[in-house]
């Protein structure tokens, strides 16, 4: 029977989490409770695996946690706890899906069980936190992790809760069992022997890859897009760990340029180091390195100024100056250099995003548009790049589709 871990803390949430497993095992599932709670004692609810021993899983007792010296810490300790016995029921095969209920505390310590759990298997968060108001990152990280808005604080069986605790449980209980009754060798069968090939995109280069998709899944590969956005290529970083993927096409690289110069698309220091370290072939496009994404209603005073692309009511994309192109081009290199696995560079010198050329669609320079800065970066790439690394100019714009047929064929040849 399936099985769902439910995470709260408990001398805060235990009635709420009690009336959630009680419907979680109305629809047909087992349950089982983690106490993650820190200052007082569970009520409402018996947890299977109380606070004292998962204080005792993070190498503490629970009275060494609660004087740790600040409820920062505190926690911090209790989610390694919480942690490892998640990882552990899932490595065990013993646990399902994953719920939670609860405020900012409770859904960071359930998130930290949630996020280091492989993709597939089922993460749900209930708060109140998870509003339009509030930044998702803390609870989603780079997993699949659902998230739901409780409404109401999770304080109560009432009119608004119970209502919202009963969906909840009803979801949570039917990812379970399609979790526990999907078969590994149906994922097999479907996918045959067919190469995945990891990529990043953006609405800025949606065009070439939308067609050399096409043009390669009838030769074998499965193309799997990642959305370069800060949290999209960490993510297909992550995912190379548990050897999915025969390759990365590495075609779109604005969360390096975020990394350089902010925005909402920073995808951190580690960027487009793990294939490398784990010698996955790497075929890299350097598309969108050229632009920092920013709200079109609040762009940073160090940003003003600058050339900039209205891309849609919320986000507009603010061009990078030579200095910081050039730092993304020294960074490329530096983690190129490292790579254990091959790797091939092709870089298109007639722009590199869509405001990034010579005449757009109404005969006019491109915002972006600034051929010395980009000839520059292309000097900076191709004298700091290690001789075993190919690299390849094409005359053509990262859109255009000569590019893309070049793009085609070098990934036939890499992947292969």
């Amino acid at each position: 029977m399936a099985t769902v871990l439910v995470i709260g803390t408990f001398d805060t949430k235990g009635p709420e989490c009690q009336y959630l497993r009680e419907r979680i095992e109305a629809y047909g599932c087992k349950t089982l409770a983690l106490d993650s709670g820190i200052l007082g004692e569970a009520e409402g609810i018996k947890a299977e695996f109380t606070r004292q021993m998962v204080a005792e899983a993070a190498g503490f007792d629970i009275d060494t946690i609660r004087k740790s010296g600040s409820r920062g810490k505190a926690v911090e300790r209790m989610l390694v706890g919480v942690r490892k016995i998640a990882k552990q029921l899932h490595d065990e095969k013993k646990i399902h899906g994953l719920v939670s209920l609860g405020g900012a505390e409770g859904a960071v310590l359930a998130s930290a069980a949630m996020r280091h759990l492989p993709v597939g298997i089922p993460k749900l968060i209930v708060s109140p936190l998870a509003s339009g108001r509030r930044t998702f990152d803390p609870f989603i990280g780079t997993k699949d992790i659902f998230v739901m808005h409780s409404v109401v604080d999770i304080l109560g069986l009432n009119v608004v809760s119970c209502p919202i605790f009963d969906t909840v449980a009803a979801s949570i209980s039917g990812m379970a069992r399609a979790f526990e009754n999907r078969d590994a060798s149906e994922r097999a069968r479907l996918l045959g022997n067919r190469k995945q090939i990891a990529s990043t995109m953006l609405g800025n280069t949606t065009k070439p890859l939308m067609w050399i998709k096409k043009q390669i899944e009838p030769k074998g590969f499965d193309i799997v897009i990642f959305h370069a956005n800060g949290v999209g290529g960490p993510a297909m970083e992550e995912l190379v760990e548990e050897n999915l993927f025969h390759g990365i096409l590495d075609y779109t690289l604005s969360e390096l340029a975020g990394e350089v110069a902010g925005g909402y698309h920073n995808g951190g220091p580690k960027r487009m180091e793990n294939a490398g370290l784990r010698g996955v072939p790497q075929l890299i496009v350097p598309g969108c390195v050229d632009f920092v994404v920013v709200g079109s209603h609040d762009i940073p005073t160090n940003l003003r100024g600058r050339p900039s692309h209205y891309h849609n009511p919320e986000f507009t994309l603010i061009r990078l100056t030579r200095d910081e192109q050039l730092e993304v081009a020294k960074r490329m290199c530096r983690k190129l250099n490292s790579a254990k696995g091959k790797v091939a560079v092709v870089v298109p010198t007639r722009g590199l995003s869509i405001p990034n050329i010579e005449v757009d669609q109404n005969g006019k320079h491109g915002e972006f548009w600034d051929p010395e800065t980009d000839r520059l970066f292309r000097e900076e790439l191709k004298n700091g790049l290690d001789a075993k690394i190919e690299y390849q100019e094409v005359d053509a714009h990262v859109n255009d589709q000569k590019f893309a047929e070049v793009i085609l064929g070098r990934s036939l040849e890499l992947f292969a």
